[in-house]
């Protein structure tokens, strides 16, 4: 994989590439969870609690912008150093009481043997 941030392009923003590019015999996959507990109905109230569950399904949507800091805290957690292609959207989330969404695209290289 290899990330990409052209030289003339706005720097990438916090914890992020502009791009990651995949070439060869690769597996994708393709992630969009909301932020339910396993049981599927219970939703935590707090957003750092909220963040931490949903930065382990890997989505970005943001219900306000004032979160984002928190979401930029969850993501360095998880991530570390990582840097991912990322866009964050601030939108009406489908759930009311959702204030984060996440969505993913990973891709492993495949060896056949």
């Amino acid at each position: 994989m290899t990330r990409h941030n052209p030289a003339d392009v706005f720097p990438p923003s916090r914890a992020s590439a502009h791009a990651t590019g995949v070439r060869g015999d690769a597996r994708l996959l393709v992630s969009g969870l909301n932020g339910d507990e396993a049981d599927g109905t219970t939703l935590p109230d707090a957003f750092d609690a909220l963040a931490e569950l949903i930065g382990k399904h890997r989505r970005t949507y943001l219900a306000h912008p004032a979160d984002d800091e928190a979401r930029v805290r969850m993501r360095l957690r998880h991530l570390g150093a990582h840097l991912v292609a990322l866009t964050v959207v601030c939108c009406r989330l489908l759930e009311s009481r959702w204030r984060l969404e996440m969505e993913a695209v990973a891709a492993s290289a495949f060896h056949s043997e």
